[in-house]
């Protein structure tokens, strides 16, 4: 009679058991659920730091121009006019940090930064009626970085602009236009730019470049869903989405080109504006209004759009 109570005893500890693994979430990776994610869970791969283990600017601080020595002429910045509001923020910041949550005036901004697809979009904080703040999650889709918000502990891929897993699942971010140049250029244009200061409350050696040598070497370092052997795998290109449409402009194409380029994407007209000596280009819709749009890397694009369109080069330069 004992053996067959301690036998029963050991059927529902089993039965226990496995009624609590099978309520456990389907998928963990740095503690982030997954089981309802809008992807292939098998798709999002850890980058190699934990959650936060490359740190957010959550309290960034800024200087004046003239006050802004730790940059070179040609060093790389990303320039943002907003709301009466005129900042830039260096590339060899964003590296050691991947997200800076900003304010412009009364709105709140998070400027975003992928090193491994060159990709870098700034979005509006707002979302569903409430502020966010972000952090990185240490975790990529198709080698693009994933935000994740620590209201909801949602993720968010960067380069589709919206959350792919958790209670905000399938929200969209509204992104804001934001140009990629060097450091002279922008000066130039907005003397009175404030730029994101060194003293970020890290200690960190931004004189550094961690990824050195990547951006010439055709090789990735996570495997992505789509490729394309078109462009090298680097290649800078300026990507659109009009009306449900993508078109990449690859840089190469608008070097040949020439730097006034008229275009239609999705029925409707917009220009396209390139410098060669800065390796910048922006797009105007018809009214001169700034398009948003992201510059990335060729593999980057072409993984989350493999059906785009791709501007060739005809004719003269402009």
């Amino acid at each position: 009679m004992l053996t067959l109570l301690r036998q029963h005893s050991l059927i529902i500890m089993i039965l226990f058991l496995i009624m609590l693994i099978s309520s456990l979430p389907a998928q963990m990776k740095n503690d982030f659920d997954l089981s309802n994610a809008l992807i292939n869970p098998d798709e999002i791969l850890s980058g190699g730091p934990p959650r936060d283990g490359i740190p957010a600017i959550n309290h960034p601080r800024f200087v004046k121009a003239p006050q802004a020595d730790f940059l070179k002429a040609e060093d790389r910045v990303y320039g943002i006019q907003y709301n009466g509001v005129v900042k830039a923020y260096p590339i060899k910041i964003l590296n050691w940090h991947e997200i800076v949550n900003d304010w412009f005036g009364n709105d709140p901004l998070v400027i975003t930064y992928c090193p491994l697809c060159g990709s870098g979009i700034t979005f509006s904080r707002g979302i569903a009626g409430e502020m966010r703040e972000f952090g990185v999650s240490g975790l990529l889709y198709n080698s693009d970085v994933l935000l994740y918000d620590k209201q909801t502990e949602s993720l968010w891929s960067q380069i589709m602009g919206k959350a792919i897993s958790g209670p905000l699942k399938g929200t969209s971010l509204e992104p804001i236009p934001m140009t990629l140049t060097i450091w002279q250029d922008w000066r130039d244009q907005h003397p009175e730019t404030l730029v994101l200061s060194t003293e970020t409350g890290f200690k960190r050696d931004y004189n550094r470049n961690p990824y050195t040598g990547y951006e010439q070497t055709g090789r990735l370092m996570f495997p992505v869903s789509n490729e394309n052997p078109a462009y090298h795998a680097k290649e800078t290109v300026l990507g659109i989405e009009r009306n449900g449409q993508f078109k990449a402009y690859p840089f190469s194409e608008l070097q040949k080109a020439g730097s006034l380029i008229r275009d239609e994407v999705a029925g409707t007209e917009i220009q396209i504006h390139y410098n060669h000596e800065n390796q910048s280009a922006r797009a105007l819709d018809s009214q001169g209004n700034e398009i948003h749009t992201v510059i990335l890397y060729w593999f980057a694009w072409i993984a989350f759009h493999p059906a785009s369109d791709v501007f060739k080069a005809q004719g003269e330069k402009q």
